[in-house]
């Protein structure tokens, strides 16, 4: 089967997004909270949080264009400061929820069932049920040539279990039940294959336990 790029403008818009989100496969699961100036608690589920570098330790993620109103965008914009807080296989069906599109005088919190944290006085809650969860500074905004929202901000806080974390610095997302989304609303558990061991020229690879451990 092809599709052209006339072929994808022809296609029914749902069926169109479905596709197109659909290509680049599994994507990670957040949580994106944030409140606003009054105290007002906002939370987004967002497929789209990447990595940009670690000295800084900078995160990105896209958000839909502003041209209806967007709540978590405008607390962030207002404060500056919001939490990432991984999705676990014990919440997904609420943290799916959380993409309704609830009132700005309504918590997502409150009408799905999620505990606002609040940690060592950080501006932004933190979501209590995810066990991996990092409190972000804004550094700058950008409109992308689709109008969509480019969103960079600085990790000033990193909350993980003990056991999630290796020797090396890894963490074991797969220990501690984060789920991966594909296309709009499937979402799937992890089953680790194995760690690799660092890529060199003219030398195989060599399989490593989830410690950095080579495996025998």
């Amino acid at each position: 089967m092809e599709f052209s790029q006339h072929d994808l403008q022809q296609l029914d818009k749902s069926f169109r997004a479905q596709l197109v989100n659909s290509l680049s496969g599994f994507k990670s699961a957040n949580l994106l909270s944030s409140q606003n100036k009054l105290g007002q608690t906002n939370l987004a589920i967002i497929s789209s949080v990447f990595h940009l570098g670690a000295d800084p330790a900078l995160v990105g993620f896209i958000m839909r264009p502003h041209s209806v109103p967007r709540h978590s965008l405008e607390n962030i914009l207002a404060t500056g400061f919001y939490t990432l807080n991984q999705v676990n296989n014990a919440i997904w069906q609420a943290a799916h929820q959380t993409s309704a599109r609830y009132e700005s005088d309504e918590s997502e919190f409150d009408m799905v069932g999620l505990t606002p944290q609040y940690l060592n006085g950080f501006e932004a809650p933190f979501v209590e049920q995810c066990h991996i969860k990092y409190g972000v500074e804004l550094q700058s905004t950008q409109t992308l040539v689709n109008q969509t929202e480019l969103v960079i901000g600085e990790i000033k806080h990193i909350y993980l279990p003990n056991n999630a974390l290796m020797a090396d610095g890894f963490i074991d997302l797969a220990s501690v039940g984060t789920v991966t989304v594909s296309g709009l609303d499937c979402y799937s558990t992890t089953t680790p294959l194995s760690r690799l061991s660092y890529a060199k020229p003219h030398q195989a690879v060599k399989p490593l336990d989830v410690s950095g451990d080579i495996i025998k």
